[in-house]
């Protein structure tokens, strides 16, 4: 099912942005301006924003569309036209990130107009061309989604549990030895059908985490 592959794939991780690229198009004296950087959240796309206003304040539309999450199964997306016709800018810039590999992204057009009207269609392409002009420039880095646990065991497992870890790319982030062992783990997603097939064979407790 379509489902079970998204989640597939999400767990296998998804690229994002390494570092903040740009670059610049002119079409028919329009000059076109496209950023694209990390994003982790709403807030954080709009201060990408922000700071594209700050340093180009004179320019007539600064469009944008951000994509949270895997692009082919997001956790959230939005995008703006910023007074350009409907469907013309923000859509087509999000178009772009959805057909690519990145997540966690912001990509903004800033456009400075030239006098020529390019009409709908030309408005369209002319966006669509400055977003993959700047994806093409960008380097990825894998986000790999991960699982927090916290794992119950006697301190005659701990030893076994540390060594298990450390051959799947568990973390342990903390240990609490009050009451046997409490250990808080963060276990790479990929990972976590292989821990709870372990879990079961030692017959430890564990819960998972947000």
């Amino acid at each position: 099912m379509p489902e079970s592959n998204n989640q597939t794939a999400n767990a296998q991780g998804y690229g994002t942005p390494a570092a903040p690229a740009q670059t610049e198009i002119i079409i028919k004296k329009s000059r076109f301006i496209a950023r694209a950087a990390a994003a982790c959240d709403r807030e954080q796309a709009l201060r990408w924003l922000a700071q594209a206003q700050a340093d180009f304040p004179d320019a007539r539309h600064h469009c944008w569309a951000y994509l949270l999450g895997p692009s082919n199964n997001p956790r959230s997306q939005a995008f703006s036209d910023d007074g350009e016709p409907g469907g013309t800018a923000g859509k087509p810039i999000l178009n772009v990130l959805q057909h690519k590999e990145f997540g966690d992204i912001m990509l903004i057009v800033i456009r400075y107009f030239g006098g020529i009207k390019l009409g709908a269609g030309g408005l369209v392409r002319a966006y669509s061309q400055a977003a993959q002009a700047v994806i093409e420039q960008l380097d990825c880095q894998l986000h790999q989604p991960v699982q927090a646990l916290l794992i119950r065991c006697d301190f005659s497992q701990e030893q076994p549990l540390r060594h298990w870890l450390g051959l799947h790319q568990g973390e342990i982030e903390s240990v609490d030895y009050n009451n046997g062992v409490e250990l808080k783990v963060v276990l790479p997603l990929t990972e976590l059908p292989v821990w709870e097939a372990e879990a079961a064979r030692l017959g430890v407790g564990f819960t998972k985490g947000s």
